[in-house]
């Protein structure tokens, strides 16, 4: 009998987009066995697109360094992809916007770290273009629901959006998301049209967006720790946690 996943999957992805933090990493590091597993599915010619809501920064060195087909990061707000031998990029915003939404998030900042105590700016966030992310488990004592819900209370009622990711509270200015970008990216760098025969891998709150765009959508075992939170669930969750569990699911990918 054919397993649940090769089931879901019926052949090898064209494409295969995951969230970054505790899905393909684990306890905030990259394994041997999850970076190996992102090779071997690159190297059988599938476009492997971490989707993440860490900054640019990061992502100019993804796109470089990584055996990727290009990054989305920022939640949706840009996104870095090779051309030729040369790095490209795609924005949202025109240069002169993301400035204005800085000052306004940095006001932001202050607001959001004096009401709430034991939060503090991510560590990553020097090198962002888009938004603003409040650590509230990274490199800070952890904090609670209660905590993190105030954190979004904030954003929301400066008119951001907010979403909640395993260790941060990211927060922007401007009608844009992760799955917007990534259809952009498939359609423009990938020539796919739609997510049919792609594969997404994720593993917390902020990744129901991407859950319910995708009829192949996987979730890390980790990701039961939300599972009552979540309205939009993925269709197979994998027995391994976070890059253990992106291992189990390039294995079966590669099985199909």
């Amino acid at each position: 009998m054919r397993s649940r996943l090769a089931v879901l999957l019926r052949e090898t992805p064209r494409a295969f987009f995951f969230d970054i933090d505790e899905t393909f990493t684990t306890d905030g590091r990259i394994t041997a066995e999850a970076f190996s597993a992102l090779w071997k599915a690159s190297d059988a010619g599938i476009a492997c697109v971490p989707v993440t809501g860490r900054p640019a920064g990061w992502c100019d060195h993804i796109a470089r360094m990584w055996p990727v087909a290009g990054v989305v990061g920022e939640n949706g707000g840009c996104a870095f992809y090779r051309e030729r031998g040369k790095l490209r990029r795609l924005d949202v915003l025109s240069p002169a916007k993301r400035a204005s939404n800085r000052r306004k998030l940095d006001t932001l900042a202050g607001r959001i770290l004096k009401a709430i105590p034991g939060t503090a700016l991510a560590s990553d966030q020097p090198y962002r273009e888009y938004d603003l992310a409040i650590d509230y488990c990274e490199d800070v004592k952890p904090l609670g629901p209660k905590a993190v819900t105030k954190i979004v209370r904030e954003f929301e009622e400066a008119g951001a959006t907010a979403k909640v990711s395993s260790i941060h509270v990211n927060g922007w200015f401007g009608d844009y998301s992760k799955v917007e970008m990534s259809k952009q990216f498939a359609l423009e760098v990938l020539g796919l049209p739609t997510f049919d025969g792609c594969v997404f891998a994720g593993d917390s709150p902020n990744d129901q967006p991407m859950f319910a765009a995708f009829a192949a959508s996987v979730g890390v075992a980790n990701v039961r720790r939300f599972w009552d939170a979540l309205e939009d669930k993925p269709r197979f969750v994998t027995k391994g946690e976070s890059g253990a569990g992106f291992a189990e699911l390039v294995r079966g990918m590669l099985a199909v």
